[in-house]
């Protein structure tokens, strides 16, 4: 399929898109997130892909949303628009989502970043929600992840004051997974989502919907789900494959069943 505003690619058992609107630093238009959510569907569906990788360029991941198609939107215009359901989307993913971040990842672009499941980052990724900037605040989960991943006191200077994370400030306040050098960015990436999609596939989703429940849900209640999906794996050809490997030394064949 040709697309306008993304290229795609799968290596081996993992789907790439990438964003392509360089000139405009990969500024998250109605049609970019429509390109990127519908790949990341069919990724979804197809049995040959394990993991998925969403990337930008070495100058911007995302330098946000397109401030031209919301500039004079009315309230009922902005709730009639599905432009922010594409990050609910996004989240609604089974299979695991890396993001790999290279220089900018603001506004949207951050958002887009946090909702992926993690976020593999360069030397050079700055991540920032400046939406105050604009005189609004962030409407893609930005108020919430951020804080969930950075705390409340550093979130309130990132939201009211506009203040970017370097990509090791990032690290170390548990926002991203790792940092490695810009030109091997990708190829870290890569390698991580390769090692998870040669897992066994519906194990990954239901840890995926499992470490997911953290925010949604109590401790206790969160506890009754993940126990729940447990013993649901019991029931898959891959459980009894899995634990027959382990016993007789061999490698696991995963059939996704």
């Amino acid at each position: 399929m040709t697309h306008q505003y993304i290229l795609t690619r799968s290596e081996g058992r993992v789907g790439i898109v990438q964003f392509n609107r360089p000139k405009a630093m990969n500024a998250l238009n109605r049609g970019l997130m429509q390109e990127t959510m519908d790949a990341l569907d069919a990724f979804d569906a197809d049995d040959a892909i394990g993991c998925m990788i969403v990337t930008g360029n070495e100058r911007a991941f995302a330098a946000g949303a397109d401030i031209k198609e919301m500039a004079t939107a009315t309230p009922a215009e902005m709730l009639d628009n599905p432009f922010i359901g594409y990050w609910d989307r996004l989240s609604k993913i089974s299979k695991p989502v890396i993001a790999a971040v290279s220089g900018y990842a603001l506004g949207g672009g951050c958002e887009l970043a946090m909702a992926c499941d993690m976020i593999v980052a360069s030397e050079t990724a700055q991540f920032g929600q400046p939406e105050i900037n604009l005189g609004i605040i962030p409407g893609a989960g930005g108020t919430q992840r951020m804080t969930l991943a950075v705390g409340k006191a550093l979130a309130m200077e990132i939201m009211l004051n506009g203040r970017f994370l370097s990509a090791d400030e990032a690290l170390n306040y548990g926002l991203v997974n790792r940092v490695v050098p810009a030109e091997v960015v990708m190829d870290e990436a890569l390698k991580l989502a390769s090692e998870i999609a040669a897992r066994a596939p519906i194990a990954l989703r239901l840890a995926k919907e499992a470490v997911n429940a953290v925010y949604e849900m109590s401790l206790q209640s969160g506890l009754a789900h993940e126990r729940r999906l447990f013993y649901m794996l019991f029931s898959t050809e891959d459980q009894s494959e899995g634990m027959d490997a382990f016993i007789n030394k061999r490698k696991a064949v995963w059939q996704g069943k």
